[in-house]
């Protein structure tokens, strides 16, 4: 699966406010994605580091967004998409979460 979406910045925006929003992501993976977010104490194993460059460059955007959409067996990720966030917004939080990744 490829992302409907452009990784332009009004899109990564938009996945940001969702991110640290709606999406509730930054719960368990932090503000800055770090997975160092106020509920990750004593999750094992702890959430994803979004900033970690060879974490995104293992995974397709497909595998993300199935991730987000069905939730990470044998870990407190749970599926996101229809209960809290739509297929379209998921490919926008996926955007975001990929821009974490190249940053220096």
């Amino acid at each position: 699966m490829k992302s409907p979406f452009k990784p332009t910045p009004e899109n990564i925006s938009k996945g940001k406010a969702l991110f640290e929003g709606k999406g509730t992501c930054f719960t368990c993976h932090g503000k800055e994605g770090t997975g160092e977010g106020l509920a990750a104490a004593g999750l094992d194993p702890p959430p994803r580091n979004f900033t970690s460059a060879a974490f995104h460059a293992m995974r397709t955007d497909g595998e993300l967004f199935w991730v987000i959409k069905h939730g990470s067996p044998g870990t407190a990720m749970m599926p996101m998409v229809g209960s809290v966030i739509t297929d379209e917004e998921a490919w926008l939080v996926l955007l975001y979460e990929r821009s974490l990744g190249r940053k220096k």
